[in-house]
This record gives C-alpha cells, sequence and structure tokens, in this order.
C-alpha cells in the first residue's frame, strides 16, 4: 500500500478513498499552489497532517504552522502579492482573529490568487460557538465557495484557484465540519511540477496597495468590479434537477446530502437547485428558478444567509413565488443533519419527508463527558487549585485542553470568551477586588498566539492577579501540533516584558506545585506560574512508536482505605469501583505516569512490580 504522502504527489491520474481535508492537498499539488499557511484548529488539522505526510525535500509547495491565523494570512497574502499562488487554512473562530486584515484583502490585486479556507462548525463540535462565517463574505465583497462532499472539494478547489489567479483576488472555500471529515472514492486528475520563476512585487502595475485618503474609493470601487464578474462565475456553480413540480427547495454543501436522504423516493416529487457558489449568489439561475415554481424552500445550516438574499432578488423581480425560509428558533441551531433536516422540511411539506425505520428497542446511551487524559499535566494544577480556591474567588479560563477544568470535580475556570482572553477577563475581574482572588490560566501556544498583548496589558497597568501558564509542549488540543515555544523560552519572554513574579514547576511535584501557588496567589501584583509537563498523550504515542510498550503501572495496595480522593477529587479515569466498591486499576487506561501517588492519603498507591521493564524511565520521570 502506497504512503498517504507518495500517493499525494504521484504523477498519474488515481483514485483512492479518503477524506475532504486529504481531497484538499491534492488538489493544492494539482493547481500549482506554492504558498500555504496555517493555525491548527479543528475540523482543519487532518490538512496540515496530509501535508506533512510529504516528504519536505519532495513538497511542491512551502508550509508552515504561522503563530496565529492573522500571521498566517498575512504570509499568505504576501506571497500572493508576490505571484505566487497561496493558501491559508485554520477553523472558524479564527476568521474573528484575521478580520482586521483580511476585510482589506479583495481591495489588493493579487497576481498569484488566494485561496482562505474556512473550517466552520455547525453543531460546535469543537468550537465555542456556531459563528456562520459566510456574514464576512459579504462584509469584504469575498467569494465563497461550499462544496457538498469529498470529490467536490477536490474539483471545486481546483476551480477556486484558477479563478483566483485569473481574477487576481482572493476567495473564501468554506468547509463544515462534516464536509472537511466526508469519506469518500475520490477521483484526481495528473501531476506536473512547473518550474515558475521569481515574480516581482510590483507597487505601480499592481497598486496601490495602501487603503488610505484617496486611493480607498479607487480599490473599493475595484474590489467590486471583481465582485460582479464573480456573478457570472457563480452561474457555472449550479446544480438543478428538474422534475417539473411546483415546489422547489434551494440549498448548498453537505445539507444538500442531508436532503437526499430525507426525501428518500420522494426525490422527484420536488425540483432541488444546490449552489456550489453562495456568494455572490447566481442571480440569473436563482431568478428562473424562484419563476418556475409556486412555492420554494430555503435549506440552509445556521444563519438565513441565502434566505435574504433569494427574498431579495424575488422583492427587486416581482416575483409572487412564496419563499419559505426558518420558521422557528430550532432552525438556526445545530447541524443539519439529515434528522434535523427532517424536522425542518416536516413544519413546512410533511408528505415529502421519508420517514426512517425505527430503532429497535429502548437502548439507553450513557453520557460521556469529556475529560482530561489519564496523567494529563493539568489535572494536578486542577486538583491543587480546587484544594487552595474558596467559593468566592475568581478563576478564569481560557481556551485548550485546561478549559475541561471547568468540569467537575474541579470545577476551576468560571469564564470563557476566545484564546487568550483570560488576561485582559482577570485584568478588569481584579478591578475595585480586595477581598476575592483572581487567577486566569494560558496555554503556551495560546501564550503566543494571543496571550501577549493581555499580559504587557497586566503589567503596564499593574493588574493585580496571577496567570498560569499550562506549559505541556504543545498544541495538544488540536492534534499536537508544534508552537514557537520549541525555540522561545516562555520564561525568558516574561522577563523581557517586565514581569516580575514569576515561578517554574513540574506539575508532577504536587506538594511543591501546591506551595507555589499558594505563594502567587499571595502575591499582590501581577505574577505568572508557569506549570510544566508533557503531554502526556503525545509523549506516550511517541514512546509507542518507538516500540516501547510496557512500563510500570499503577496498582493500589491494600493500605486503601477507600477515602475516594483519586476517584472524586483527583479524577484520573484510570480510578474505578468494583461491583463491591473497592478501587483497583483499569490497566487499559493507566499510562504509568505516577502522577496521582501523591494524591492519595493513604499512601496506598505505587508502581505495580514486574520483573523487565523497557530500558526508558517511568512517564513521571519525564522533564
Amino acid at each position: 500500500m502506497k504512503a498517504l504522502g507518495d500517493m499525494l504527489i504521484q504523477r498519474e491520474p488515481f483514485s483512492e478513498i479518503v477524506i475532504g481535508n486529504t481531497a484538499i492537498v491534492r488538489a493544492m499539488v494539482e493547481s500549482g499552489v506554492r504558498v500555504v499557511t496555517s493555525y491548527p484548529g479543528s475540523p482543519t488539522p487532518e490538512i496540515a497532517e496530509a501535508i506533512n505526510s510529504i516528504r519536505k525535500e519532495d513538497r511542491p509547495f512551502y508550509f508552515e504552522f504561522s503563530t496565529n491565523e492573522k500571521v498566517a494570512l498575512e504570509v499568505a497574502f504576501g506571497a500572493s502579492i508576490n505571484g505566487y499562488t497561496s493558501c491559508v487554512f485554520f477553523k472558524s473562530v479564527g476568521m474573528n482573529v484575521v478580520a482586521d486584515s483580511f476585510v482589506q484583502l479583495s481591495m489588493m490585486e493579487l497576481p498569484g490568487g488566494m485561496v482562505v479556507v474556512i473550517g466552520d462548525d455547525p453543531g460546535a463540535n469543537s468550537s465555542q460557538n456556531e459563528q456562520d462565517n459566510r456574514h464576512y463574505a459579504r462584509l469584504s465583497y469575498t467569494p465563497l465557495f461550499e462544496p457538498k462532499d469529498a470529490q467536490e472539494i477536490y474539483e471545486m478547489f481546483l476551480k477556486a484557484v484558477e479563478y483566483s489567479k485569473k481574477l487576481r483576488s482572493p476567495v473564501i472555500f468554506r468547509l463544515t465540519t462534516h464536509t472537511a471529515h466526508f469519506k469518500q472514492k475520490v477521483s484526481f486528475g495528473s501531476y506536473t511540477s512547473s518550474q515558475v520563476g521569481l515574480p516581482i512585487f510590483d507597487v505601480k502595475k499592481n497598486g496601490p496597495y495602501i487603503p488610505i485618503g484617496n486611493n480607498v474609493p479607487v480599490m473599493k470601487r475595484r474590489a467590486l468590479e471583481k465582485l460582479s464578474e464573480w456573478v457570472k462565475v457563480s452561474e457555472e456553480f449550479v446544480y438543478m434537477s428538474k422534475n417539473h413540480s411546483n415546489r422547489g427547495i434551494i440549498t448548498a454543501g453537505l445539507p444538500y446530502l442531508s436532503l437526499l436522504d430525507v426525501l428518500g423516493d420522494n426525490v422527484e416529487k420536488v425540483d432541488v437547485l444546490r449552489l456550489g457558489m453562495v456568494y455572490p449568489l447566481p442571480r440569473k439561475a436563482v431568478i428562473e428558478f424562484l419563476k418556475s415554481h409556486e412555492e420554494v424552500k430555503i435549506l440552509e445550516e445556521l444563519d438565513d444567509f441565502i434566505e435574504q438574499y433569494v427574498k431579495s432578488m424575488a422583492y427587486e423581480e416581482g416575483i409572487n413565488t412564496k419563499i419559505i425560509g426558518k420558521i422557528d428558533l430550532e432552525d438556526w441551531i445545530g447541524e443539519y443533519t439529515p434528522e434535523k433536516v427532517r424536522d425542518v422540511l416536516k413544519k413546512v411539506w410533511p408528505d415529502l419527508v421519508y420517514e426512517f425505520p425505527k430503532k429497535v428497542g429502548n437502548i439507553r446511551v450513557i453520557q460521556r463527558p469529556p475529560q482530561l487524559c489519564p496523567g494529563c499535566g493539568h489535572r494536578p494544577v486542577f486538583y491543587a487549585l480546587s484544594k487552595i480556591l474558596s467559593k468566592d474567588d475568581i478563576s478564569v479560563a481560557d481556551i485548550g485542553c485546561h478549559t475541561l477544568g471547568f468540569l467537575e470535580p474541579y470545577e476551576v475556570g468560571q469564564v470563557l470568551l476566545s484564546m487568550g482572553h483570560s488576561t485582559g477577563t482577570a485584568s478588569g475581574l481584579s478591578l475595585f477586588n480586595t477581598t476575592r482572588k483572581v487567577v486566569a490560566f494560558l496555554g503556551d501556544s495560546t501564550f503566543f498566539h494571543a496571550g501577549l498583548p493581555g499580559i504587557i496589558n497586566a503589567v503596564f497597568n499593574n493588574h493585580n492577579f496571577t496567570l498560569v501558564v499550562m506549559e505541556n509542549g504543545t498544541t495538544a488540543m488540536t492534534g499536537h501540533q508544534d508552537h514557537p515555544g520549541k525555540r522561545i523560552k516562555i520564561k525568558n519572554l516574561l522577563e523581557a516584558m517586565g514581569v516580575k513574579h514569576i515561578w517554574e514547576v513540574d506539575t508532577y511535584q504536587i506538594d511543591k506545585l501546591e506551595e507555589i501557588l499558594k505563594q502567587a496567589l499571595d502575591t499582590p501584583e501581577f505574577n505568572v506560574v508557569i506549570a510544566k509537563h508533557p503531554c502526556m498523550l503525545k509523549f506516550t504515542r511517541e514512546r509507542r512508536r518507538k516500540g516501547i510498550v510496557k512500563v510500570p503501572q499503577m496498582s493500589v495496595t491494600n493500605k486503601c482505605t477507600l477515602a475516594n480522593v483519586c476517584i472524586t477529587k483527583f479524577a484520573c479515569p484510570s480510578f474505578q469501583r468494583d461491583s463491591k466498591g473497592s478501587i483497583y486499576v483499569n490497566k487499559d487506561l493507566c499510562i504509568g505516569d505516577g502522577s496521582c501517588i501523591g494524591v492519595c492519603p493513604s499512601g496506598a498507591l505505587e508502581f505495580e512490580k514486574f520483573e523487565k521493564v523497557d530500558n526508558t524511565k517511568s512517564a513521571g520521570d519525564v522533564k
């Protein structure tokens, strides 16, 4: 079987079962993309995994993980105005981070073309909201493609690059969680590498590039003129079923596939207009569709983006077709899975809905709450703080694995906005506060991504709170990508910014950790505790790749007094109770890290004994 990286750069056409995130990388290769940048975020990390599966010396384009999404966008922009086709990808809320620069792009001439891949997240599977980034297209006069499956991701990306280069314009390529992970057999084309000479950034020919004063009207007019060209392009991405019904449905992306499931054999009783570009809308196709139907239902996830445009077109053209959009609040919420689409369509045309087979019997599904991994270095921090903080003290969460500290039994981290917000929010909470201690959290990847301005502000304005930087050496939540901490020491950076009180501690040293946290919380100035320990999920995976699969695991001795601290307070999932109420260690979960030893008041936890151990230290000894 050919390795993924070799498959993605093979010269001849081929077909393979892949997910959408993999298909898009082959499209990058075939379309001649030269620069790719990213900040990791679900549902897009598999794009980076596929890119990294190609040996660096064989990769036909440059790739980097940038410090944050905004920087990633700006690197891609710089490459494009220098004539190189570029692509940047990130998750839904990353669009908020890039916005300040992104909204200028359509006013610029981009000789190389530029594709902005967004991984939107209807259903908030891995995000703090369901924001609908289609609105950014309208805000910035930027065309937006929306494919429905992996095959179309590949084909549409090729077209997006082609037109982006032709019109020297940025494009948004919108994936959602399920299109990014849609798996199917995709037919790919051939790949021929071409040597491209170094273009020259030409301000006189392609400018202006300074949106200021008299330049702005000129640049905006150019953006609007290009948008009118994109309307013509959008007519090429229209897919229509013609069953000569008096009822029609306008939809796009993955909801179209859910609609097919819901219609079943009734698919011939209604006409469907599927849009491949949702901004700008293909005006001619939409108007013709409206004129030929008495009733039209707009089926779209999240906001009424398409609905507003369709109704506006109908009004302008004097069309009397009954247009049915969202009916109640539930239509605005969640992914449009087949079950959801069935409920939405049933409110309008129940006769078209195909009833799914009923499930056999009553199956009880036990809820599995999210939890920190066994051995996670964040757990001792939350355990210690749950003992130290009073019920009136305030703790501020941030984005990352450590957000889970909010859950039982720790209940640490009471408010969350976005990446890097914690220092600014904690600063505000500390004002006029003389009785309640304030502690904020920041992951090491987030520290470099968006945490620095808040820290500088806390130093500059002398705010009084404790910041705990959770340093695990990787961007763990999205798949263990690298970040600048590999080269830049956090402590050195904090010292350079003027932070006076800094402590570093390995979180497995629980007694020392607790002592330092108490000292920090009692310090009447802004201070930072760097709570360090490698991500143990990453560590154990690397250990298995080296063939090290057997390490000493924990065991519960007869000293156990059933104090239950390991389960109810420390909450490592490796500890479980048997039918008699005794505590035991689940060997399938325990990684032998030893972080739990210091929390047992009975001293009942110790490493199990077996004769031969691979010549490696216990995970608990990793620094």
